[in-house]
């Protein structure tokens, strides 16, 4: 069964000068504005999103569910990952490209050592269906492992 997930864009304007919103079915995007300051100029994200703060999101969810569920099939249950994604974007000849995405994990799962945590987590970043769809992108996992 294929999964279909689906968001709208809506942009007026130049593309300097324009703007947009985004929405999509759940509501959580909903008439969620984005313009080029907002994604280039507004580092504290209080201007809007941008397509690239919706990646890291994207990729932080994505990859601790798949964390999650290896650390199931381990015999074991989280008691908390938190992820922060960090998408960088560089101007590349004549244009933007993303250029790295960094994976910045700090779990806790009781009965876990770290180092299976962090073969687990190996194998999620390789796993996640987002880790897949950005693959043409460096990705880099930094663990922090608390003992429950």
């Amino acid at each position: 069964m294929a999964l279909k997930r689906r968001a709208t864009s809506k942009w007026q304007g130049s593309g300097a000068q324009g703007s947009g919103t985004l929405n999509g079915v759940s509501g959580v995007l909903k008439d969620t504005p984005y313009n080029t300051k907002a994604r280039f100029e507004n580092e504290d994200g209080m201007a809007g999103t941008n397509p690239e703060e919706l990646i890291a999101a994207a990729h932080a969810g994505c990859f601790n569910m798949a964390l999650s569920f290896q650390i199931d099939g381990a015999g074991f249950t989280a008691d908390e990952l938190e992820t922060t994604a960090v998408v960088t974007v560089d101007k590349v000849d004549d244009g933007y490209a993303i250029t790295d995405i960094l994976l910045d994990l700090k779990g806790r799962v009781s009965g876990m050592d770290e180092a299976k945590f962090k073969e687990l987590a190996e194998k999620a970043k390789a796993g996640c269906p987002v880790s897949k769809a950005l693959s043409a992108v460096p990705i880099t996992l930094n663990v922090t492992f608390n003992k429950a």
